[in-house]
């Protein structure tokens, strides 16, 4: 056996071990999930009545939403008639525009502005001098302004429903807790095949993840939008800090570590728009997985040195380093084609694939953890089967094929490489049409990156057709996936890339 063989054996098993540890945290998550939906445990825990007894205006809490926006032309005019229309007494509500925008997006507000019938909510279109934090400096820097014991915060392509604050004020009802998240909806969720494998992820986040670490006692995070602060809860934490891209993910865990306490309401549904392009979501998936990979550079040892159960603090460590994952994925998938050959030339004995083989025990386990959170939205048993053996194969290619994207990410977090925070293009896209081709906000250059992909794309195609020449097709259904995922994504980059902007 060469030292070849013996270093990718190594790297595979390592990197399969490590995905399959993180696949055991997730099914604790899935199996406490699946038992308080089926109890209908994620009920908001007061009713309105009981928190504003006498209902007079006197009795709600002042209370401040903050929009971070930022060159947003095609969906503020829609954010800005969301808000104004939440139900919440008059004089007892201020909004605030953190426009840090440099196209007509500011204009557009105050023309927005000037013709919304605003009541007597109060309207604070703030501008700074200088993009400094980002969206992180652009909260503070509102939130040493405002007026509100609780802070609510919208993303730009976020539509709340009138009633969301009184669905998650109620939620505030013990002082302690800091935070109440509720669940992200998607309006345009079959928009297309890559809006409807972005909810199958998001779904699982919310319904699985969020709801088992709240429901278990474990940290959770804010999600940086569809969430309601209370004040001196962001302000015991130290604040907004901006050494990280996921601003939502670090305050959540210094605010935990403080001892405050967070509520998720999954039965609380605040709609919003998924990204219909590649390069989108690929911004998106950047900003989310580097972030993450600071955040845990950064709060990984006040975890590890809190006086938290054991069992809270190995779940906290899991969610931080949870990015990392992307690692694993690119090594095994890279290491599987050499291995492939080398077991060929009789380097690898065959009994090391059969003896690797129990790790597909990790991709029943991740069809269980999805499959959760689908029960949610389609309690019926064979419907909901049914979209998951057609829908999930597709999801796993993509999902695997981000490895590369994302790993380079993650490692550039860990490295303590700093980058711009580069926010998610918003398209205004619910119906099916072309017109976000034509987005000014879509980046369009192709970078080393999308060569890479396009590489990582031909090795995989290179491992399938070696399943015929060497007459072993174990590995084969995972080089298919890797193909196919690898292929979706350059090939979706190159069309993009390809598109004509708007004049501006």
């Amino acid at each position: 056996m060469s030292v070849l063989a013996l270093i990718l054996m190594a790297l595979y098993v390592t990197g399969l071990s490590m995905i399959l540890l993180f696949t055991f945290m997730q099914l604790y998550l899935a199996v406490v999930s699946r038992k308080s939906t089926k109890n209908g445990t994620t009920t908001v825990p007061l009713k309105k009545s009981e928190l504003f007894p006498h209902k007079q205006p006197e009795s709600f809490p002042f209370v401040t939403i903050q929009l971070p926006v930022y060159n947003e032309r095609y969906v503020i005019e829609r954010l800005l008639k969301s808000v104004t229309s939440l139900n919440w007494p008059a004089g007892r509500l201020e909004i605030q525009i953190l426009d840090d925008s440099t196209d007509d997006t500011s204009r557009i507000i105050e023309a927005v502005c000037s013709r919304i019938n605003t009541g007597n909510i109060t309207m604070k279109h703030i501008r700074r001098n200088d993009r400094t934090g980002f969206k992180a400096g652009a909260l503070q820097y509102g939130l040493e302004r405002a007026e509100g014991e609780f802070v609510a915060i919208f993303d730009a392509d976020f539509m709340p429903e009138s009633d969301f604050l009184l669905k998650t004020i109620p939620g505030f009802d013990k002082p302690g807790i800091g935070l109440v998240q509720t669940r992200w909806g998607h309006i345009n969720r079959d928009y297309s095949i890559l809006t409807k494998l972005q909810a199958l992820a998001l779904d699982a986040h919310f319904t699985v993840e969020q709801q088992g670490r709240n429901r278990s006692g474990f940290f959770m995070n804010f999600n940086g939008t569809a969430g309601v602060w209370r004040k001196s809860c962001i302000l015991d934490a130290g604040g907004w800090h901006h050494d990280t891209l996921t601003e939502d993910l670090d305050i959540s865990y210094r605010a935990q570590l403080k001892g405050w306490k967070f509520r998720y309401l999954g039965d609380v549904v605040t709609p919003a728009e998924l990204p219909v392009a590649v390069s989108a979501l690929k911004t998106q998936q950047y900003r989310w997985t580097k972030g993450a990979a600071e955040t845990a550079r950064k709060n990984l040892a006040g975890v590890i040195r809190s006086k938290m159960s054991t069992g809270r603090k190995m779940h906290a460590i899991s969610h931080l380093l949870s990015s990392s994952v992307f690692i694993w994925i690119l090594l095994v998938s890279v290491v599987s084609v050499p291995l492939l050959w080398l077991k060929y030339l009789g380097y690898v004995d065959p009994l090391f694939f059969k003896v690797a083989s129990v790790f597909i025990v990790g991709l029943l386990l991740w069809i269980y953890f999805y499959e959760t959170s689908m029960i949610a939205d389609q309690p019926d048993t064979a419907k909901r089967w049914k979209t998951m053996l057609v829908r999930f194969p597709l999801f796993l290619a993509v999902s695997m094929a981000l490895g590369y994207h994302n790993s380079i990410a993650v490692i550039s977090g860990y490295a303590g490489r700093k980058s711009p925070f580069i926010r998610t293009p918003k398209f205004n896209t619910i119906e099916k049409d072309s017109s976000w081709m034509s987005n000014i906000y879509l980046v369009r250059e192709l970078g080393l990156s999308t060569l890479i992909e396009g590489g990582l794309m031909l090795l995989f195609l290179f491992g399938v057709i070696s399943a015929f020449l060497v007459n072993d097709f174990g590995l084969l259904p995972f080089h298919i996936l890797l193909f196919a995922g690898y292929g979706i994504l350059f090939s979706k980059t190159i069309y993009e890339a390809s598109l004509k902007p708007a004049g501006i």
